[in-house]
């Protein structure tokens, strides 16, 4: 096998591939990336058996061939060349070593054979839709904060993809939850995506989606089965297992009855909390919100370090309340809030409240309150 590549598209397209290999690898072949070099096309595949990423760019061959080498040893060779640089790959198939060319500089790695390649067998994909990348981005953006990590709850570890229908509007709708807050967002259902199975797509996957949009003016082709989804995302085809598990019934925590309605400026709403949570305990983390009309008096106490107040005018009528919540949970609800103004809808001290932005259609949030 012999590859010209340029530096530049080589080191992009590593980039995106050699992100899923796990630093730490029990099975050595899972620490490299497959390179298949065949027709004028070079082709980059890597995979921790429950993600696989492959991406095609344009190489001169001759001949042909395939191999696997360490992937971020790669990477960090690539990275390490000078722009423009043409790099030249080489491998013959008795020796088990590919060469790295590039100007004066040579490297030898050794490799592994393709044949130990895992791969991660997609399936028959039975629902296939098209999404604008833009769409797509920001339902991750705008859901993936609230994903939980504690793996023993492991059916919460993802973002929860499913279509609904909401009166006579068809909706494509993602939601996350970590048992404290809860983020969902929707838009109009694309053609071809009614009817799909409810799927939980992991952490690791969404975060590599995101990663991997680069263009928001694209098309992405989501393909996905019961056990898998497919992403096409310009040349990169990202597959991925799905998170084997029972979603909760999210509808239910949802507040409907809420009446107590508090409109904030979003700007000096967040950036109070940021600093009367600057004295909170990191154990503790509680800001108590004191509702009265017209008038919000955020405060904190830590015994250990003292304590802060500050007040807000707001719009704000319904009886006093007095509730509690995680000051960093508000702050990462109030970062997603775009417009200029931030609507929480309160019941009492112990329910969950109800947070949305007033000028921005599809998102609601969703905040367990604390003990103050």
């Amino acid at each position: 096998m012999k590859v010209t590549v340029e530096r530049t598209q080589f080191l992009k397209s590593l980039g995106h591939v050699h992100r899923v290999v796990e630093r730490r690898n029990t099975i050595p072949i899972l620490a490299n990336v497959l390179i298949r070099a065949d027709r004028s096309r070079l082709s980059l595949k890597a995979t921790d058996l429950d993600l696989e990423v492959n991406e095609s760019i344009a190489a001169e061959v001759a001949p042909g061939g395939s191999t696997t080498v360490p992937a971020h040893m790669l990477y960090d060779i690539v990275r390490k060349m000078p722009e423009g640089a043409q790099i030249v790959l080489e491998a013959s198939g008795d020796r088990g070593v590919l060469s790295v060319r590039a100007g004066r500089s040579r490297f030898t790695l050794q490799t592994l054979p393709e044949s130990d390649f895992p791969d991660l067998n997609a399936g028959d994909m039975t629902h296939s839709f098209r999404l604008p990348a833009a769409d797509l981005k920001r339902m991750i953006d705008k859901t993936q904060f609230a994903i939980s990590t504690e793996e023993t709850r492991y059916y919460l570890n993802g973002i929860y993809l499913h279509a609904v229908t909401s009166g006579k509007t068809d909706l494509l709708r993602a939601v996350a939850t970590d048992g404290h807050r809860l983020a969902q967002y929707e838009i109009p259902c694309p053609s071809g995506a009614k009817g799909i199975p409810g799927v939980i797509v992991p952490r690791k996957t969404v975060g590599e989606v995101q990663r991997l949009i680069e263009d928001s003016e694209s098309e992405i082709a989501i393909e996905l089965s019961q056990s898998k989804i497919r992403f096409t995302i310009g040349d990169v085809v990202l597959t991925s297992k799905l998170i084997d598990g029972t979603f909760p019934d999210y509808a239910r925590v949802i507040p409907l009855g809420n009446d107590k309605e508090l409109k904030v400026d979003k700007k000096d709403f967040e950036a109070a909390v940021d600093r009367v949570s600057t004295v909170s305990s990191e154990r503790g983390r509680a800001v108590k919100l004191a509702l009265s009309a017209g008038k919000l008096t955020l405060s904190v106490t830590n015994p250990d370090s003292g304590s802060a107040t500050e007040e807000l005018e707001v719009e704000y009528d319904s009886d006093p309340l007095d509730i509690g919540f995680n000051s960093r949970y508000l702050l990462d609800i109030a970062a997603q809030v775009e417009g200029e103004t931030a609507v929480l809808k309160l019941a009492d001290p112990g329910s969950p409240t109800l947070i949305q932005d007033r000028d921005a259609k599809g998102a609601l949030y969703v905040l367990m309150p604390m003990r103050v």
